[in-house]
């Protein structure tokens, strides 16, 4: 019951609905399209659409459509995003975000299995599988009245849990299938793919962050590096790069959760980050053997980030 994977599987071998929580970027759009590519519908349509994304205005028409004059600017009729998915899948991305008064309208969609056009006066039956996501606690958005409690349980039919990347026991397959993706865009499109696959030290760097932005800010961190590996840049400056204004912004969190030795084994994943060098030379009264061993690295590159800071 608590394994992604499995539950995956199962929700594909059937046509109820699915509601997948976790956080952002964590691949439920990913998991989504799994089970959309492995059902019986693999052959319609799939179609996605951000709630949050959706104007006011133009909530009711967006999903059920327009007819021909309906409103100015409707030149033509217009078939809407829920019978765009007609036999095949319907994802709507962040449910929780979607506005008390379409929640209504959508329900009614539910119940019904059928749209009611703007300016029409017949409903069209749609025959669609729905699977929405969210990274709201629906539960505490329905206490808060943000979310209505009826539409909650038409939707968690078949919950799915997607755990965040740093609890992911499968992170190096992830980083592998993520690199190959990116070997094969390349070639597909006709850039020089970068060379080699990643290696265990490349992965066991990867695997020394917490990745807040989860397998979204990853994806992002091995298309930075397969662009500058040929130019003899290695993983861990790109990871100080991505990470040395989270290291600052989340310093005093770190402090209230560390001290000592753990507070800098902390801080050496993202040496030789120089705020990071100078604050472990301030500790150390300027010692730089003590502040190399703190931080795990030679002296002499303590010496060198020196030298180099000093003529900025």
């Amino acid at each position: 019951m608590k394994d992604p994977k499995k539950l995956l599987q199962i929700a594909a071998n059937s046509s109820v609905t699915v509601l997948i929580q976790g956080e952002s970027g964590a691949g439920k759009e990913v998991a989504a399209r799994y089970i959309h590519d492995h059902s019986p519908r693999r052959f319609g349509p799939f179609v996605a659409l951000n709630c949050g994304a959706l104007a006011q205005n133009l909530i009711e028409s967006t999903l059920e459509g327009s007819v021909k004059g309906a409103f100015t600017g409707a030149y033509a009729d217009q078939k809407g995003i829920v019978r765009a998915a007609n036999g095949g899948t319907l994802f709507l991305d962040e449910i929780g975000e979607l506005p008390l008064d379409a929640q209504s309208k959508f329900l009614r969609i539910l119940q019904e299995k059928a749209v009611l056009p703007v300016g029409s006066s017949k409903s069209i039956p749609v025959d669609f599988r729905l699977i929405c996501a969210t990274n709201r606690d629906l539960k505490k958005e329905i206490a808060a009245k943000r979310f209505r409690e009826d539409l909650f349980f038409r939707l968690n039919v078949f919950p799915i849990f997607i755990p965040p990347l740093r609890d992911r026991s499968d992170f190096d397959d992830i980083a592998v299938s993520i690199w190959s993706g990116i070997c094969e865009n390349a070639r597909r499109t006709h850039f020089e793919p970068p060379k080699g696959r990643l290696s265990l030290d490349e992965i066991d760097s990867l695997k020394q962050f917490k990745w807040p932005g989860n397998v979204r800010q990853l994806k992002n961190v091995l298309q930075r590096y397969a662009l500058l590996k040929s130019h003899g840049i290695h993983i861990r400056e790109v990871l100080c790069e991505e990470y040395s204004s989270t290291a600052v912004n989340e310093e005093s969190i770190v402090q209230k959760r560390m001290s000592g030795e753990n507070l800098w084994a902390k801080k050496r994943a993202i040496a030789p980050e120089w705020i990071v060098i100078k604050e472990a030379l301030e500790s150390c009264d300027w010692n730089k053997s003590r502040a190399a061993h703190k931080l795990g690295i030679s002296r002499g590159s303590i010496t060198y980030q020196i030298q180099k800071h000093s003529t900025c």
